[in-house]
This record gives structure tokens, C-alpha cells and sequence, in this order.
């Protein structure tokens, strides 16, 4: 699979329709994706094994989306083979009065990943510049100083974000950003079954059902957010999300190919380190 295919090219002026939601690549048959995603949880644990060891590099995998477009379960199916102690993962709803006695990238400045971990975020710091934007009436609990809120102030936030996530690169933090995209008739689907089935009953609420009303809105917030913040350094991807099981194998393609970028080998032990293995060995041997 070509992942570049889902990377939004930076500084494009491509819309979101030009993505088809209801993709499923060059598989034809559910059977045979999900043969492909558990080669790559495999190779993902493989991996997360060699990222711990070498204590270089850590990876930030963010995950934005609209209301039931899957990203509890591509997170749940495609990292389900990590160690959970070197995995963590944050779910970012409203601030609470303490987070926003703070800047708006605090919060997750504090969940970091640390040298060697994974960390996932579902929903992050791009919240300030989809939701907010959106409903711009948030600002006013943010107590910010006195300033222009147009365009020049949106322009300023996509920079203040880019500038973060050039500084996470340039220290070791691999940043992945995904937008499972959605279609609005699945979205409308999804929310039936959650209405209909009992069991999912828990996952809807009357928010999200509102929040569904500025649809539109919301594609011109993620376009912009893009179009602005899709780098180099920090790409986002693209990945279509009408069927669940393909949006996983995407999702995995990505962290698998970028982890295989990095080269990460294990640590190779000093001569002083090998010489008091030998040692060690020859005393455990010893001892039968």
C-alpha cells in the first residue's frame, strides 16, 4: 500500500470531498485486510519492542474525527498488540477550569510520550482549531488577552502548532496525525444503531446529534486545519472511514512503514558490557 496516497500534501488547497470515504483500496474482500492487519500488529509489537530498547525515539499518534467515525476501535484493533506498559493512551474532552487557567497546549504537553513509549491521543491540541472554530463562543473562557479573533488569529494558532510539533520532531517524538473520514450518511447510519441496539445506547448523546448540524462548518474547519498544518515533519493523513476494517489497515500501514523509516536497531553492548556478560555466564554456568 502506498501511503503517501492519504497524506494531504502541504500547503494544498484540496477539499475533502476529493477523498472517498467509503474507499477500500485494492481489497476486495474483508477476509483479506484483516489477514494484512495482523501481519501489522505483529510487526507494530515487533517494533514498539525496538523503540523501548533503543530509548531514542517516541511516537505520538493523534487521531481526530467526527462523532462515530471509529476511532476508539481502529486504536483498540490496531495497537492490540502493544505492550500496554509502554503505551498510553489520553482522551481529550472539554478543559476543565484548571486546564484552562493554562494555554491551550498544556494538557497535552503534561501526556507527552516519554523516550521508548507510544502515545495516542484521541482527539488533542486540534480541537482549539476545529471545535473552537467552529464555535467560536469557546474563546471567551479561555481568558485570553485582549486581541483580534479573524483570520490573522486562526493563522497564529495553525503556526503556534506547527512551530510545537517541528520542536517534538526535532527531539525524538514521531508525530502521526489521522482524520478517519466519514461520510455524513454513515455518520447518520452509526447513530441509528447506537439509538437502535441497546448495548451501544451508552455511546450517544443529544451533543452529538447537535453537533451533527454544522457538518459543514466543521469540513471547513478541517480544511483549513490541513491546509495550514500538514507538514513535513508532521503530516496528516487521510484515511477513509465509511468501512471500519479498512480504516484500521490504513491506519497500520502508516505506523508501521514510518517506524521501519526510523532504522531503529537494538542497542549494541560495549566491549566492558559483553566482557562482564561473559563473566557472569561462566559463574551461572558454574553453579550446575
Amino acid at each position: 500500500m502506498n501511503i503517501d496516497q492519504f497524506a494531504f500534501p502541504p500547503g494544498s488547497n484540496k477539499r475533502l470531498r476529493s477523498y472517498d470515504t467509503a474507499s477500500t483500496g485494492s481489497y476486495r474482500k474483508k477476509e483479506e485486510a484483516l489477514e494484512k492487519l495482523a501481519e501489522d500488529v505483529s510487526e507494530i509489537a515487533r517494533m514498539q519492542d525496538v523503540l523501548f530498547a533503543q530509548d531514542v525515539y517516541a511516537l505520538l499518534l493523534i487521531f481526530q474525527a467526527m462523532d462515530a467515525a471509529g476511532k476508539d476501535s481502529a486504536i483498540k484493533h490496531v495497537m492490540s498488540g502493544v505492550n500496554p506498559q509502554g503505551c498510553d493512551v489520553h482522551s481529550f474532552k472539554a478543559p476543565s477550569a484548571e486546564e484552562l487557567d493554562h494555554d491551550y497546549l498544556w494538557r497535552c504537553m503534561r501526556a507527552l510520550p516519554e523516550r521508548g513509549r507510544i502515545g495516542i491521543f484521541n482527539r488533542s491540541y486540534y480541537e482549539e482549531v476545529l471545535v473552537v472554530r467552529v464555535h467560536p463562543e469557546f474563546l471567551t473562557r479561555q481568558k485570553l488577552p485582549p486581541q483580534p479573533t479573524g483570520k490573522a488569529f486562526w493563522k497564529a494558532r495553525y503556526e503556534e502548532i506547527n512551530h510545537f510539533e517541528r520542536y517534538l520532531v526535532r527531539n525524538g517524538i514521531v508525530v502521526m496525525k489521522f482524520f478517519l473520514h466519514v461520510s455524513k450518511e454513515e455518520q447518520r447510519k452509526r447513530f441509528l444503531a447506537r439509538i437502535d441496539e441497546e448495548d451501544k445506547n451508552w455511546k450517544f448523546s443529544a451533543a452529538d446529534a447537535k453537533e451533527r448540524e454544522h457538518w459543514k462548518d466543521y469540513m471547513r474547519a478541517y480544511e483549513e486545519t490541513f491546509r495550514h498544518t500538514s507538514t513535513s515533519w508532521a503530516p496528516w493523513y487521510i484515511v477513509p472511514a465509511d468501512h471500519k476494517w479498512y480504516s484500521r489497515i490504513v491506519v497500520s500501514e502508516v505506523i508501521v512503514k514510518t517506524l521501519r523509516a526510523l532504522k531503529m536497531t537494538y542497542p549494541t553492548p560495549t566491549g566492558a558490557h559483553q566482557k562482564e556478560l561473559r563473566a557472569i555466564r561462566k559463574r551461572l554456568m558454574e553453579e550446575s
